[in-house]
């Protein structure tokens, strides 16, 4: 491996570390998501400046080094938004995500800490033709999806989703059932779906293998990219698929074209919520009744005892193993398969 840059998560799908690339820097009219870029890091280095290796490892960065990432956006309500579209003449951007989500940041939370400053230094390229993420991305044919679906969706991102997910993969692979785990929205993050193999997935899959840094893109984008996943899920013959919509489905990840492609499949809806409200929020506008929530809002029993006087559905914490019981009871009712562990 070429150890003169640092090769973040997003070219885990790409041969850029082993083949090598060109640099050359291009306007920006040439400029396209998804595209590769590398950039030299500003930051004098700090304890919360890490980026996300291909493995899924943080490493931590300092002044001068160079990254290899992809250019994206990002609009996440709790943490920053950004993208590559605003970049100006100075060619400064931000490391949106840990993950090498390239972009420049136009607006941040002040209660997370400070981000990697970067500067263009130009695309990677190879026989004068730039390399985007799509150029590793190997399209098959259509295979008709009839897995069934575990579906995570929470009220915003950060809620909950993917421990949760993580709690419910461990319990279907404790009963013999082969599971594919996989988040079809949000911004590119390794640690995501990496957090459902730890638990025996015997398969793990988002949008980034089907060439998107993030799931913001043109709906027509996304319809094509959600096929790829769908069918990559379905050439598995997996008993269950565990998803997770990353953010919320009201945010512009296209998470209500995910679950509209899902929606025949799905056996069971787990919704993580920040606060009771932000449910009966959710069901109100999207219209989707989840059998079980989970997250901040299920922490108190004055909590779980709002959410169903207010919304007329059951709040379990996961994370509390005195629920396993229950959630495995509801679990088995809505998918007809036996949880008891073999």
């Amino acid at each position: 491996m070429d150890h003169k840059y640092i090769y973040a998560s997003l070219t885990r799908i790409s041969d850029l570390a082993e083949k090598g690339f060109e640099v050359k820097a291009l306007p920006k009219d040439k400029w396209q998501t998804g595209d590769y870029v590398v950039c030299e890091i500003l930051n004098e280095g700090g304890e919360s400046l890490k980026i996300e290796l291909p493995n899924g490892r943080m490493r931590g960065v300092i002044a001068g080094e160079h990254i290899v990432g992809a250019l994206g956006d990002r609009y996440a309500t709790l943490e920053a938004t950004g993208s590559w579209r605003n970049v100006t003449d100075d060619l400064k951007m931000t490391v949106l995500t840990g993950a090498g989500l390239l972009g420049k940041l136009t607006s941040k939370s002040m209660f997370i800490p400070k981000m990697i400053k970067i500067i263009y230094k130009g695309h990677a390229v190879r026989d004068g033709k730039k390399l985007t993420m799509g150029d590793f991305v190997e399209t098959i044919p259509k295979v008709q999806f009839n897995t069934p679906v575990i579906l995570f969706v929470g009220t915003s991102m950060s809620a909950g989703k993917t421990t949760s997910a993580r709690i419910v993969t461990n319990i279907f692979k404790q009963a013999g059932y082969k599971v594919v785990g996989a988040k079809l929205t949000g911004a590119g993050r390794y640690k995501d779906i990496l957090a459902f193999k730890d638990v025996g997935a015997d398969m793990i899959l988002d949008f980034v293998d089907v060439g998107l840094p993030s799931s913001i893109c043109s709906t027509d984008i996304y319809k094509e990219k959600i096929e790829q996943m769908l069918s990559r899920i379905a050439k598995e013959n997996a008993d269950v698929a565990i998803i997770e919509i990353g953010a919320s489905p009201l945010e512009p990840y296209n998470g209500d074209i995910a679950i509209n492609a899902l929606r025949e499949h799905i056996k069971c809806t787990i919704l993580s919520a920040s606060d009771p409200y932000a449910v009966y929020g959710l069901m109100k506008a999207f219209e989707l009744v989840p059998d079980i929530v989970t997250g901040v809002a299920s922490n108190t029993l004055a909590g779980a005892r709002m959410v169903k006087e207010l919304c007329g559905v059951r709040a379990l914490n996961l994370i509390d193993s005195t629920t396993t019981k229950a959630l495995k009871q509801i679990l088995t009712e809505k998918t007809g398969m036996s949880l008891k562990t073999k």
